[in-house]
């Protein structure tokens, strides 16, 4: 479950991402010129070095991770085989220190060795399910999907046929960020008007900044 939580809280960052950083380069652009294409390629192009970058980022990270959690679990095994007297009173007092009384946690120590030392061991001390270990490709798909979800919001608002394409940009992507600030607020527990103002200030600020550095690239190549 917490697993779960974490790659649905990684994915909503993963859009917050791609609609921000999309956003930033097709306002940009149409504040240097009205050109369509020019346009249509820069936002193109940053979804997709955008969404393989994220993906790319999050295989290495949870790869490391992943090859971190396997040297843990074959020390643990190695101390299981070589020294099982210590483990087992490491384990025990392991739940005395959660509260636990000694004689009960004697006995749950015991009892779970025997059934499965590894996984009683990994679990308690180091936090790892030995049967569920971080997976680098769902973490790069995960990130490469939600990224280009994210990115598509302001890409499609910006290059529809409207006089107005850059004020719907801008409204497309304040309301997006105001759901993923909602989603990732109500994850974290945290307070959800101050998530919500916070993520779509900072989007404005982007767009509002890339804008005025593309409006005096384009009034200053095209002088």
């Amino acid at each position: 479950m917490d697993q779960r939580l974490n790659w649905l809280r990684a994915g909503v960052l993963g859009a917050n991402d791609g609609i921000v950083s999309t956003a930033g380069v097709v306002i940009g652009v149409a504040g240097a010129t009205s050109q369509t294409f020019a346009i249509a390629t820069a936002g193109i192009a940053a979804l997709v070095a955008g969404a393989f970058s994220m993906a790319g980022g999050e295989y290495v990270s949870v790869s490391t991770q992943r090859d971190t959690e396997r040297a843990l679990l074959a020390k643990e095994q190695w101390e299981l085989d070589t020294m099982p007297d210590t483990e087992l009173k490491e384990l025990t007092d392991i739940y005395v220190d959660r509260g636990v009384t000694p004689d009960v946690a004697a006995l749950v120590a015991r009892d779970l060795t025997a059934r499965d030392p590894l996984r009683a061991h990994a679990e308690a001390e180091l936090g790892i399910d030995p049967d569920d270990l971080t997976n680098p490709w769902l973490a790069a798909v995960s990130s490469l999907v939600s990224f280009s979800v994210g990115a598509a919001i302001p890409l499609i608002a910006i290059l529809l046929p409207l006089s107005q394409a850059v004020l719907i940009c801008v409204l497309a992507v304040a309301l997006a960020l105001a759901i993923t600030g909602l989603v990732s607020a109500h994850l974290g527990g945290a307070p959800k008007v101050r998530a919500v103002l916070r993520n779509i200030g900072m989007g404005l600020l982007t767009m509002a900044v890339t804008y005025g550095v593309g409006h005096l690239f384009g009034t200053v190549v095209g002088a």
